[in-house]
This record gives C-alpha cells, structure tokens and sequence, in this order.
C-alpha cells in the first residue's frame, strides 16, 4: 500500500491505493472513526459534563444537561449557600476613625450591605453576645470595653461571606494577623483588635437577630451583581 496520510493522529479518509485495501487497514480506519467523540471545554466524568457518546452515569441523567457536552455553571451555582455575617466595628474601631476603611474593605470584596447602624450596647446585649466567653477570666473586662463607646453593626450577606469575613478580619491576636488584613494592618493588641466578625453561619443568623430588628434589615439587589457572578 503507498500514500497513506495521517493527519492529527486519524487515518485521512482520502487513501491512495493502488491495491485494495488490506484487512489491517479497514480495521485501523472502522477503530479510528469508533472513538472519535465531540470534546468538551473542560473533560471531565462529572455528572456536570455530558457527551452524546460517553455517558458515565447513564441510570442518572440530570434533566438539566446539555446534550451537547457543555459545562453548565449555573448548576453549580444554584448549589452554592447564601450566607449571612453580623460584622461589628469595636468601640476603638469607631474612635480612631477606622469604619469607612473596614466597610470599604467588604464593598470591594463584593459582599452585600444588608444592615447598618451606629449603636451604644448595654451590658446586657453585651453579655448574651458573648455568653460562650462567661467563663473565661477576661470576660469582665471584654463586656467594659464592648460597652465603653458606641459600636457600629453590621449585617453582610454573600457566598461564603462568613469564611470569607474572617480571612479578611484576620487572626485574633493583630500581631499574628496577616499583613492585609484588618487586624494585621490596624491593629496591634488583641484587646484592641478592632472588629468582630461571627465564626460560622449559624452564628451569623443569631447574631444579627440579636443586633438588630426585621425592619433594619434590608434586602436589595447591588447593580453589581452580575458582574461578581456568572
């Protein structure tokens, strides 16, 4: 056989013979042309990705896929957890000026403002805050200094926002916070640390139940969003 081409690892289908093809030949040609299958951007076996010819979960097909063996975002996307974070700006946040910097800070990371108020807390709401730290000998004098001026409380809502919220805050102690964050940038003592910021969705919902009314709280849509998500 002469004039065999091979053109991006396939057989071409234009073959010079000058004899009938032998049986090694149609057999190379019917494999070549059995395995071609249409290519996804992003292969893959998840049941996110779908090819007409490879179906790796055949018994669950999701009536949501393409047929065509397109990545689909917006299922990924509807899985994902709106959360809520109740942020408070310390009374020594306040003092030095230091809100709009904090604030700001949450804006460009693209969190969503939901409630905001200037506020002086009373030992009571100060003690049901943080009633999981009653038992520790600072507690006292952590309930003086949350009530010494007024504090500025806040309610964000985004995905991931209470994770994200504590990286951006930083490490309880500013000293071994990270340089970019607020603590590792603003602050220096833990006992003048600036900002709390709730340790888990759970806590953020009870948190924000406890600063702040049904009427405080405002649910909107930033003209931003579709530029943050897809």
């Amino acid at each position: 056989m002469e004039g065999v081409a091979v053109l991006g690892g396939n057989v071409s289908s234009s073959l010079f013979l000058r004899s009938p093809p032998s049986k090694t030949t149609t057999t190379i040609i019917r494999a070549t042309r059995h395995h071609q299958q249409p290519l996804t951007a992003f292969p893959s076996k998840s049941h996110l990705f779908y090819s007409s010819t490879s179906r790796p979960f055949p018994k669950t097909r999701c009536t949501n896929q393409s047929t065509n063996g397109t990545f689909l975002p917006h299922v990924i996307a509807s899985l994902e957890q709106v959360d809520q974070t109740y942020i408070m700006v310390k009374p020594d946040g306040v003092q030095r000026g230091l809100v709009g910097e904090i604030i700001t800070r949450f804006e460009k990371k693209g969190f969503k403002l939901t409630g905001l108020k200037l506020f002086q807390c009373s030992k009571d709401l100060a003690e049901e805050h943080y009633k999981d730290l009653k038992g520790k000998s600072f507690f006292p004098k952590l309930i003086d200094y949350v009530t010494s001026g007024p504090v500025v409380c806040m309610a964000w809502e985004g995905v991931g926002v209470v994770a994200s919220a504590r990286k951006l805050i930083g490490s309880t102690d500013p000293l071994k916070a990270e340089p970019g964050t607020i603590r590792g940038d603003l602050a220096v003592q833990t006992g003048r640390n600036v900002v709390h910021g709730s340790d888990s969705p759970e806590n953020g919902k009870r948190e924000i139940g406890l600063w702040f009314n049904e009427a405080e709280i405002v649910q909107w849509t930033p003209a931003q969003a579709a530029w943050l998500r897809e």
